[in-house]
């Protein structure tokens, strides 16, 4: 092992000290329910970090506030080692979408590292589209944008900016756009035809597509994605430049230090880097992130949060 190896192991093990010392676990808040991709994703590396020695990790769901409660208890917790937040893009538009939040997105956190990226899949109820291709539903949306609802998984989400995109888009700006409590609950209403439409997580969508319980009409990104190779592009499907991708990540409360936060940093890209984990996140559409640092997330978040101020000013999002 060479220097620096030896530092970071001992960065972290002081930082997880303080709750094992007392019996604590390691808390790794989930802000959405059980069954949706922030809780897959977490538990799948809270898993590992148990594995590798780093404490014993545990997922606890918080569901709420579009992400906001889990968030805000991660937030006022102590820079012990003893509690962190596993979340998704939707984090850093808390304050742009819930009425006096009690906490910065931004400032009341210490960055720690993106552990996957994943696309974006346009999804519909087989009867309730009333469409099989992109185009044609594009049609029916313009006609009748009313009978369109899109489920999202929580205001303010990258899911909630790609259907505001999406409907305007094709000229349906009518059309609804319903927010629900996570992932999980947002696709089971679509499934069970309640809802039309969703922009969803490949993750979450995929298992439903495959069973034929969701039709997909496109991902919401420039090209295909080897888990779903059938789907097409919306470049390909008609709609071109209606890209996001999603993206989820771990933060500490504030006042973690420097080497702690590195020394995590450290562990979960190696656990990207671990063949079965790899191969379980592009089983379910996603990409695990290997290379982030503390500084450079930090810095990735600065950029994303200056512009997500932009296109919530131009789709109107505010805080209700």
């Amino acid at each position: 092992m060479n220097r620096r190896t030896i530092l970071a192991a001992a960065a972290l093990a002081a930082l997880a000290r303080p709750g094992l010392a007392q019996g604590r676990p390691v808390r790794l808040v989930v802000p959405a329910p059980p069954g949706g991709a922030i809780d897959v994703i977490g538990r799948l590396y809270a898993q590992r970090m148990t594995v590798r020695g780093a404490g014993n990790w545990v997922i606890e769901n918080r569901a709420g506030g579009n992400n906001t409660i889990g968030a805000a208890e991660v937030a006022r917790s102590a820079p012990d080692g003893a509690t962190f937040l596993v979340n998704a893009d939707i984090h850093l538009m808390g304050r742009r979408v819930v009425p006096g939040l009690t906490y910065d997105p931004v400032a009341d956190f210490t960055p720690i590292a993106r552990l996957a990226t994943a696309p974006l899949v346009i999804v519909g109820h087989p009867e309730a589209a009333r469409a099989t291709t992109l185009a044609e539903l594009a049609e029916r949306m313009r006609a009748e944008p009313r009978r369109y609802t899109i489920s999202t998984s929580g205001a303010g989400s990258m899911a909630h900016l790609a259907a505001e995109g999406l409907k305007r888009r094709v000229g349906a700006a009518d059309a609804v756009v319903a927010h629900y409590r996570g992932t999980a609950p947002a696709i089971n209403d679509v499934v069970a035809g309640n809802v039309a439409l969703m922009v969803a997580p490949l993750l979450s969508a995929q298992p439903l597509v495959q069973a034929g319980r969701l039709r997909a009409f496109a991902l919401v990104s420039p090209g295909r994605s080897n888990a779903m190779p059938e789907v097409p592009s919306v470049d390909e499907a008609g709609v071109p430049g209606l890209h996001f991708l999603l993206w989820y990540a771990v933060w500490g409360p504030k006042g973690i230090s420097a080497e702690a936060a590195a020394a995590l940093a450290t562990q979960f890209n190696a656990i990207g880097r671990e063949a079965e984990i790899a191969q379980r996140l592009t089983a379910m559409g996603a990409e695990a992130y290997t290379t982030d640092t503390p500084a450079a997330f930090a810095a990735f978040i600065a950029a994303e949060d200056a512009k997500n101020a932009q296109i919530a000013e131009a789709a109107g999002i505010k805080p209700e």
